[in-house]
């Protein structure tokens, strides 16, 4: 293409797609002439295992139960209010409280800031005692150490090679995170390297039995009704939405397509965003970018009804919102119902339509005050605490024996 052809492109691109259609194109461009498609592999190749070859040394002795263990956690470095290592430093934060002492060994692919790292776990979550370490440098020194995603048992794989006892903490069936190809295939093999595996939920210990073939523990979803309730004066407008554009199996595609056909049929109804900010939408929305937990309480109390979008586990937000009264609109599958069962969820088809049809019968029922108390009555007021137990035995079952 000769050089004014290509100019004469561009702005034909600019005419059509606005100078921001433009800067996308060039970028996808650039992404593929650069090869960054690379940087979505989250090991390096040398961390890569292989199930067939695993051959991991484990301690010739148990632990007597008299004395305290040390374990280690094996994670990738959490940004700030990260969901699923929320959930995995309750279970840390349950060890520690049972008078072990833990270990968090992060490993970086990118190469970013040890200390950077360290300050959003020491802000984010001041409850969690443990001493962090870069697992690039190895991971030694512990009786037992817990993978909490494949990429993270493949490195425990190669580099805790010493003797200790192995876990793996699973919140996802993660080979589900990708199409079938490279990913897919070592997110599968990671559970066939023989770490003790603790699901989290029905949904993932039934995909590790059929799809796998092993058989897990199971410990079950909690919710946090401590921070997650209805608050006292306060007038539901506003439907909300958990934004996670990077992230497939959150359905923004699904979700935005859908709030754009809702707006149509209420511009009268506030819209919310929180998680990602979002740029190009096609209707108004207050968006709100990452919150903490009371802030996102105060959030869902001025909301009547919520899209909560998840083609894999269930997502945490869900009971979340119903907890404090809230009812979330969710993408119906068996996966998400295989945890989340309760009857003041709004199940919908998984098209644009079907989710904006049912925000409107939510936002539009005569008894919204009396149906977002239900909701929120509805919620287990156990909260995290039989999963903590649960966690804590196993892994002490392991060490110490049954």
């Amino acid at each position: 293409m000769t050089l004014e052809a290509k100019v004469a492109k561009a702005f034909g691109i600019v005419r059509s797609d606005g100078p921001r259609g433009l800067a996308q194109r060039l970028t996808r461009y650039a992404y593929g002439r650069l090869g960054a498609a690379a940087l979505d592999q989250p090991l390096f190749d040398d961390d890569i295992s292989d199930s067939t070859r695993l051959d991991l040394a484990i301690p010739e002795h148990r632990q007597p139960r008299s004395q305290p263990l040390r374990i280690g956690w094996v994670m990738t470095p959490p940004q700030a209010g990260s969901g699923g290592h929320t959930t995995l430093f309750r279970m840390v934060e349950a060890v520690e409280r049972a008078g072990h002492k833990c270990d968090l060994f992060l490993y970086d692919r990118y190469g970013g800031d040890a200390r950077g790292h360290e300050r959003v776990i020491r802000d984010w979550w001041p409850n969690v005692r443990a001493e962090i370490h870069d697992a690039s440098a190895g991971i030694s020194g512990v009786d037992a150490c817990v993978a909490s995603s494949w990429d993270s048992a493949h490195v425990l794989a190669r580099r805790g090679t010493g003797p200790m006892r192995r876990l793996y903490f699973v919140q996802d069936f993660e080979p589900y995170f990708y199409p079938r190809g490279s990913m897919y295939s070592l997110a599968e093999d990671s559970y066939r390297f023989g770490f003790r595996t603790i699901a989290l939920g029905e949904m993932v210990a039934r995909l590790l039995r059929s799809e796998v073939g092993i058989s897990p523990d199971v410990t079950e979803f909690g919710c946090d009704t401590s921070v997650y309730r209805p608050l006292p004066g306060r007038v539901r407008t506003g439907v909300v939405f958990y934004a996670r554009p990077d992230v497939p199996r959150r359905g923004f595609w699904l979700a935005r397509l859908a709030l754009q056909q809702f707006h149509e049929r209420h511009p009268e109804v506030d819209i919310h965003f929180y998680g990602a900010e979002v740029s190009g939408l096609t209707f108004p929305a207050t968006q709100h970018g990452r919150l903490a937990p009371a802030e996102l309480n105060e959030l869902y109390n001025s909301s009547i009804a919520a899209l909560a979008m998840s083609f894999t586990n269930i997502s945490l937000v869900a009971e979340e919102m119903l907890a404090a009264g809230v009812i979330p609109v969710v993408n119906d599958s068996p996966h998400s119902r295989a945890d989340l069962v309760n009857d003041h969820v709004a199940w919908a088809n998984p098209t644009p339509l079907s989710l904006a049809v049912a925000l409107s019968t939510v936002v539009t029922r005569p008894d919204r005050e009396a149906a977002a108390w239900a909701a929120s009555e509805s919620v287990r007021q156990f909260g995290w605490t039989r999963a903590e137990a649960a966690a804590v035995r196993i892994i002490e079952d392991e060490v110490y024996g049954s």
